[in-house]
């Protein structure tokens, strides 16, 4: 975006409100990449290859649709990064207590100075049966879930 908040659209560099696409010689081999830039960002969220032109010496010039398939592509790697992170911060899983079942989670809080995280127990109806805090790296499996509640949700060690 220019100053004046106007849109760029150049041969080598495209840009909206949210993203800013520009080719740059590929370091890896003769050819052209493109980077895909979040406004915000200090890093690319994507980098591909890039066509190139006529001239099978320049790159491709960018245009609207190219632009549109790699926003959309961007935000595709982002949300895929987003939804990774998440799962690797946030596990859960069901074991039968007695004549009910019991959800049983874990939640990561990677904090630099302090990290922990949270093991939570909720009935089938999603009411809060527990809540401990522990160890960032307590490992959540079947057999630690059912050890804590026969434990009456004390504190794992």
């Amino acid at each position: 975006m220019t100053e004046d908040n106007q849109p760029v659209q150049q041969p080598t560099l495209w840009s909206d409100e949210l993203w800013t696409a520009r080719v740059i010689k590929n370091e890896d081999d003769d050819g052209w990449a493109v980077a895909m830039t979040r406004h915000g960002e200090a890093e690319p969220a994507l980098v591909g290859p890039w066509t190139m032109g006529r001239d099978k010496k320049n790159p491709k010039p960018l245009d609207a649709p190219a632009f549109h398939t790699l926003v959309k592509t961007a935000s595709e790697v982002l949300r895929r990064h987003e939804q990774q992170l998440h799962a690797q911060l946030n596990k859960s899983l069901s074991v039968g207590a007695g004549s009910q079942r019991v959800r049983v989670s874990l939640q990561i809080v990677p904090d630099e100075d302090n990290p922990h995280a949270f093991l939570r127990a909720h009935d089938d109806a999603g009411d809060a049966l527990a809540e401990v805090r522990v160890r960032a790296d307590f490992r959540l499996s079947t057999a630690n879930a059912e050890a804590w509640i026969e434990s009456g949700y004390e504190r794992p060690r």
